[in-house]
């Protein structure tokens, strides 16, 4: 659980957005949170503190003078153990008040009296599009950006009023996303990341084609891994059924030709290209445009193979490489192959695996290789292995001699 031991202040104000913070609720205490509510008395028009106060287990605070508090100073006691704020929603006129210190209510009061170095100030922007794009709330956004605070948002879409435009609160999931990441060490902060993921798949005819059972979950992980580490991610996908992580820019194909053109208009301007697709090694030789016909008795059509691109030789024969990383999923011999795979590469890390207990599964056992040494990761959940890699990628990219 990615918030355990987390205290969570969970400030809401008055905005038709606020009916999401109860699945928000619900989701980052699934994670090990303890969330504390407050409200603004506007946001009561909106959501009832009966519903926060049953899904957080905790009493709702909504007064600055609140008497529930031993020394009448809740702004200060509901800060001092807390890990983050998050506001959500934050309108408009909040975030007004905030960008000019102002704290008239329990929840401006109690964000101005926060310790930043200890609790992190996270804000979901939720108003018309048109309050949105005033210039006096992007000066607003600009100063509290300055200040420290985290803006989460908002996403473009239909808004409840009925116009279309960014203003829209993100949803609970990217949300919850967003807080954990502001919980990761930040050892790729300016770096920009490309990473490949989820199988290829390469037509014979429009119905037929030659794929394997990649899910993309490693790949997948590790782009929101190095996302949360603060890269700037492109992940450049095969057909998978998985959402792109939050924050992380994805680029669907389908074949490898594909994959390897997409790769390599992305990969000069990559500090980092981390290979973890499962590439197809050989594609159809011919494509059928029309669906191929079985006949009763008759042999099948024959197929011949023709070798797909190798993009991680590829990207690592670049005059200017950046540090690749690649993936071997071995079926035996897992060691001996990853150390082949690193020698004929050319590339500085490889990250191998075993297919039969890799492939669709959420837990995996992965060996980190490199010249100088081999290493077993345990097996874990796939997003804590993506980010123990991206730790042993940052800490690569500080002693850039190596090879």
């Amino acid at each position: 659980m990615d918030l355990a031991n987390r205290k969570i202040v969970l400030g809401v104000t008055g905005g038709i957005a606020a009916y999401k913070c109860c699945e928000l609720v619900r989701r980052m205490r699934d994670q090990g949170a303890r969330v504390q509510a407050v409200m603004t008395r506007s946001a009561h028009r909106f959501l009832a503190p009966a519903s926060l106060q049953a899904l957080t287990g905790e009493p709702v605070f909504d007064d600055l003078w609140d008497e529930r508090v031993a020394d009448g100073m809740a702004h200060i006691a509901l800060s001092r153990d807390a890990d983050a704020i998050l506001v959500a929603p934050a309108t408009a006129n909040f975030l007004a008040k905030l960008a000019n210190g102002l704290c008239d209510d329990l929840l401006s009061s109690l964000v101005l009296a926060r310790r930043p170095e200890q609790c992190r100030l996270l804000l979901a922007p939720a108003m018309n599009v048109e309050m949105w794009e005033q210039p006096a709330t992007q000066r607003n956004v600009e100063r509290l950006r300055l200040d420290g605070a985290l803006l989460l948002g908002p996403a473009h879409g239909e808004q409840a009023c009925g116009e279309t435009g960014a203003g829209r609160m993100l949803e609970p999931d990217e949300l919850l996303a967003a807080l954990i990441a502001a919980f990761q060490d930040k050892c790729l902060r300016g770096r920009r990341v490309l990473v490949t993921a989820g199988p290829t798949f390469e037509a014979i005819d429009p119905v037929r084609a030659i794929t394997n059972r990649s899910s993309g979950k490693m790949g997948y992980a590790l782009a929101r891994a190095a996302c949360e580490a603060g890269a700037q991610v492109t992940l450049v996908s095969g057909p998978t059924a998985l959402p792109a992580p939050f924050g992380v820019h994805r680029i669907g194909v389908e074949s490898a030709a594909q994959m390897l053109e997409q790769v390599l208009a992305h990969v000069r301007q990559a500090d980092v290209f981390v290979a973890v697709a499962a590439v197809a090694d050989w594609r159809a030789a011919a494509f059928s445009p029309s669906k191929l016909k079985r006949h009763a008795l008759a042999e099948p059509p024959p197929l011949q193979l023709a070798n797909n691109p190798d993009i991680l030789a590829a990207v690592a024969a670049l005059p200017s490489a950046p540090l690749c990383v690649g993936f071997a999923a071995e079926s035996e011999r897992l060691l001996e192959h990853a150390r082949g795979k690193l020698a004929t590469k050319g590339v500085a890390m490889v990250v191998g695996n075993l297919v039969q207990e890799a492939l669709g599964s959420d837990e995996v056992e992965l060996v980190l290789v490199e010249a100088a040494q081999a290493r077993t990761l345990p097996r874990a959940p796939k997003l804590v292995q993506a980010r123990r890699l991206v730790a042993a990628i940052a800490e690569r990219l500080s002693a850039p001699l190596q090879r």
